[in-house]
């Protein structure tokens, strides 16, 4: 038997092999690679008013249909482009969120050719360093938080759709800017061993 500081977040179950796998290898970890980011932030918008479950299920589809997230690829998509996708049962079919994803993608553009990395953009408001939370239990997580509500507000003025707080919030935590594994995860501290280590070869 598991001792008790060894136990997964309780939104893992065991018996869903694919969120338990999310949990495991990659929700909470440091991502500053700028597009991968982007993508982050893009199935976060696609997952608003339904489950993240759902959105896994759907991942290597809409990865598909989406060009890679290529920022790049998705810009130059035309309507008869976006008719396609609809066909996709695979993706989640909404013309809201395909157009933004398409305008994130001109943004996104727009900030690279004037210099600024997507990566140092979002991590610039906590100081390019992750914040660890001491959460006790996953259901007194907040859906947002003043910091979330400052990045979204940012965002929102340079033209990205689909960011308000509480997806900002959820990519923060997907992404590793901030740390919400319950402390008694095993991941809450092997997340903070790593990103210590990595910080030693940057």
């Amino acid at each position: 038997m598991k001792a008790l500081d060894d136990v997964p977040c309780g939104w893992a179950p065991v018996s869903d092999p694919l969120y338990r796998a999310y949990h495991d290898t990659e929700w909470g970890v440091p991502e500053r690679d700028s597009r991968a980011l982007w993508e982050k932030f893009q199935l976060d918008g696609h997952q608003a008013g339904l489950s993240w479950i759902t959105i896994l299920r759907k991942r290597a589809t809409m990865r598909e249909e989406f060009d890679g997230f290529e920022p790049e690829k998705i810009a130059r998509w035309t309507q008869k482009r976006i008719d396609r996708a609809m066909k996709n049962p695979g993706i989640i079919r909404s013309p809201i969120k395909i157009a933004a994803t398409i305008k994130n993608a001109q943004v996104y553009l727009d900030m690279a050719d004037k210099g600024e990395d997507f990566s140092d953009y979002v991590w610039s408001f906590v100081g390019n360093k992750p914040v660890v939370n001491q959460l006790e239990h996953w259901k007194k997580v907040q859906a947002k938080t003043p910091l979330s509500e400052q990045i979204a507000k940012d965002m929102s003025k340079r033209g990205f759709k689909f960011c308000g707080p509480v997806i900002v919030y959820a990519v923060m935590q997907a992404m590793g800017m901030v740390n919400d594994h319950e402390t008694r995860c095993p991941r809450h501290k092997e997340i903070q061993r790593a990103e210590k280590a990595a910080r030693k070869t940057r």
